[in-house]
């Protein structure tokens, strides 16, 4: 099995060949379909990195929306809505400027992933924030959106990393 840091590579490289516009329409669809998505009123998603799955459009919809900012070793949960300020962090990813809010209003949440496997489990960026975060809040529910061609059959993982509730994929 290939190691995480290989895998990283790997998953960036298929990443660059997708259509992630197409992926992120399909994959927001069938989302607004789930009826874990349905019963959520509180739900934290993720600003996209380039060629990451793009979530931004269920921001049309009647929920309350939170995005992840860094802060130190952790990620802090902050409200957004759309055209609210956003800020470059130290990963070149845009953060909220809006106050931190308990983590525990949180229904579900949507967690970025650079593959995942049919197991539940993610290769995430190798920072460790996600997994730290949904260690201390285990029962909000979990999201991870990811490309088909993400999705494989086994992942390395070691004792800390968190699975997820389900896997949403096209």
């Amino acid at each position: 099995m290939e190691n995480k840091t290989d895998l990283r590579v790997k998953a960036k490289l298929i990443r660059k060949q997708l259509d992630i516009q197409l992926i992120s329409r399909n994959i927001v669809r069938l989302i607004r379909e789930n009826k874990t998505y349905q019963s959520a009123e509180n739900i934290m998603i993720f600003y996209p990195a380039k060629y990451e799955i793009n979530l931004l459009s269920l921001l049309d919809d009647n929920k309350n929306f939170y995005l992840p900012k860094v802060a130190g070793k952790d990620i802090a949960v902050c409200p957004f809505k759309d055209g609210d300020k956003l800020e470059l962090s130290s990963f070149n990813i845009k953060e909220p400027c809006t106050n931190y809010v308990n983590p525990e209003i949180l229904d579900l949440i949507f967690v970025p992933a650079l593959m995942a496997d049919k197991d539940g489990y993610r290769l995430g960026y190798g920072g460790g924030f996600y997994d730290r975060f949904l260690a201390k809040f285990p029962n909000i529910k979990t999201i991870i959106p990811v490309a088909s061609r993400l999705l494989v059959e086994k992942l390395p993982r070691e004792d800390f990393d968190c699975k997820a509730d389900s896997i949403i994929t096209w």
